[in-house]
């Protein structure tokens, strides 16, 4: 009997000794489910990498500038609008109301070319935003037809945006030259406001000077998509033909 308990204190004393080497080991080795989740997490991160690698092509980069030049443009269209009337003048009596009445008269004449350039732009620039994310693939994913859309549209704004610009600096020149601009003229530097006069503002021509680079951005985004379509033509082209040759083999 002494044997037998003697031999199963060894037993146990073995036994847990070998339960205190292995429970260090157990809580060194991290969960399967801790291990499926970082890989997870590393899948995702890789993802958002290449995804942003797709977005920032050539092609992508000049539309995503010219989404800014958009931006600006509308912009400067609704400063030039809003800045025709200052309502910090010193003026009274029969001046305070001919002013104003000018300045409301001038604003409305030149309502039109606000409303035009606000849409112009803006339709543009959502055009352009459209391009831009579902066109954030490597160029063997994307549609050929995609990329034929893509210089297509690109070719046409600046196209567009450059009749645009010469349209709109036309309507605010005939505008200035009115008569409600004349006379407003007088008035302010009848007060000594010899700023407000009927040339073009700076807010008309920072519209004009940003819709010219937007049709630069889009002209050259045309020429790098062209190029890019053309090297997959050519990749696809000279795939089909080999495949064609190892089937005759």
């Amino acid at each position: 009997m002494s044997q037998q308990t003697g031999s199963n204190q060894d037993n146990q004393g073995a036994d847990g000794g070998k339960q205190e080497e292995t429970t260090p080991l157990n809580e060194t080795q991290p969960p399967t489910q801790n291990r499926r989740s970082h890989h997870t997490l590393r899948f995702r991160i890789l993802r958002v990498l290449y995804k942003c690698m797709d977005i920032l092509t050539r092609r992508a980069i000049v539309l995503i500038f010219a989404i800014l030049t958009n931006i600006l443009v509308l912009v400067c269209v609704v400063s030039a609008q809003f800045g025709i009337v200052d309502t910090s003048l010193n003026l009274q009596g029969t001046d305070l109301e001919l002013v104003r009445d000018m300045d409301t008269q001038f604003s409305q004449k030149k309502l039109p070319g606000m409303y035009g350039g606000v849409i112009f732009s803006l339709i543009l620039g959502l055009v352009s935003l459209v391009f831009v994310v579902f066109g954030s693939k490597p160029p063997l994913q994307m549609s050929q037809n995609w990329m034929k859309a893509a210089f297509g549209f690109q070719v046409v704004g600046a196209v567009l945006y450059v009749i645009a610009v010469s349209v709109y600096l036309h309507f605010v020149i005939q505008v200035n030259s009115s008569d409600e601009c004349k006379q407003r003229e007088r008035i302010y530097s009848r007060n000594g406001y010899t700023w407000m006069n009927c040339d073009v503002s700076g807010a008309d021509a920072a519209a004009a000077l940003f819709g010219l680079i937007t049709a630069i951005l889009y002209t050259a985004g045309a020429v790098f998509t062209f190029q890019t379509d053309r090297r997959v033509s050519r990749f696809i082209q000279e795939r089909d033909e080999e495949a064609k040759k190892q089937r005759n083999q």
